[in-house]
């Protein structure tokens, strides 16, 4: 009854906490930033479902209720215990979320780096008091040292030396291989550092990446082999990411698995954008990995190891 069509939505762009996702109101209309665990909701004012929240009309009148979240695990941490769908701040630095049992969490400072520009020759990280992120300054050398510097990203020409409006074609592209997926089945996340952007500023950039789907069916090794390296799948599939599914379905290609203790991960990738779909109606592109090989070998990923800090295999031969 309270919704009036056609919608009329605010002009400005919705800005919302960290770790709070938009959806829609109950008209179906407008974005929102979703009530979090506890939080009064409405119909107006949905809870964050993507956190598996719902409103509970049953405890408050007048077509209020309050946030709750299905029944999940508890998560501990440094024990302490946080309720499934309960947002919390371990640090300054990031805002994590309890979903089942599991943390997952995002960083609310910048991670990006940098390399010496003609801008910025001496670029550093300072702590500032009272704040909680370190912020980048840029100490001016002098005039001779500027350029010195910044031959690490600029091409070493005497007759022409970088100037700041021409940063791009003197850029010397410096790119990390991608590193290894962050899970060993299921959507994962690879990234890299590199400087190629019309700034020439050291980034890192990631992509979507799965080595093989947790439920995938694994062939028989043949008679006299030990490992299935690279099966597809026998009909298409749509990726599924965070609620929201592809718009293409794909055949890709996805690591076997091995009989004599060896792991097989990928070797030779390349990186296509796919686009997602949400049930909101929304659209997003994200990079992801497609495998084109590959590799069995005994450098294998700890299991239960999150941060993978015991494992340096790297994917090569990346093919844009």
């Amino acid at each position: 009854q309270a919704c009036t069509y056609p919608c009329q939505c605010p002009s400005q762009p919705l800005q919302c906490p960290a770790g709070t996702s938009q959806v829609l109101d109950a008209c179906g209309c407008c974005k929102v930033c979703a009530r979090q665990l506890g939080e009064l909701c409405s119909l107006q004012k949905p809870c964050d479902h993507h956190k598996g929240l719902y409103c509970d009309f049953s405890k408050i009148h007048r077509g209020s209720g309050i946030c709750l979240a299905h029944e999940g695990a508890t998560c501990d941490l440094l024990g302490k215990i946080y309720h499934n769908g309960e947002s919390f701040q371990p640090t300054c630095k990031l805002q994590c979320i309890c979903m089942d049992g599991a943390i997952g969490c995002i960083p609310l400072c910048s991670d990006d780096l940098r390399l010496p520009s003609p801008e910025c020759p001496n670029p550093r990280r300072v702590k500032f008091r009272n704040k909680c992120c370190e912020e980048w300054i840029c100490e001016e050398g002098a005039e001779e040292n500027r350029f010195e510097t910044a031959m690490a990203v600029f091409r070493e020409d005497p007759a022409r030396k970088p100037e700041l409006n021409n940063l791009q074609e003197n850029c010397l592209v410096q790119t990390t291989e991608w590193s290894a997926c962050s899970k060993s089945c299921g959507m994962g996340i690879s990234a890299r550092v590199t400087n190629d952007n019309p700034q020439c500023r050291l980034e890192k950039e990631s992509r979507l990446c799965m080595v093989r789907p947790c439920d995938f069916p694994m062939e028989k090794t043949k008679k006299g082999k030990k490992c299935v390296r690279t099966p597809k799948p026998r009909q298409s599939l749509h990726f599924e990411f965070s609620g929201c599914t592809s718009t293409h379905s794909y055949r890709p290609k996805f690591c076997g698995s091995c009989t004599d203790g060896r792991c097989c991960t990928p070797y030779v990738t390349s990186t296509v954008e796919v686009e997602f779909r949400c049930p909101e109606g929304d659209f997003f592109q994200r990079k992801m990995m497609f495998i084109k090989m590959c590799s069995c070998h005994y450098d294998c990923p700890r299991d239960n190891d999150i941060f993978l800090a015991t494992y340096h295999r790297r994917m090569i031969g990346d093919h844009v």
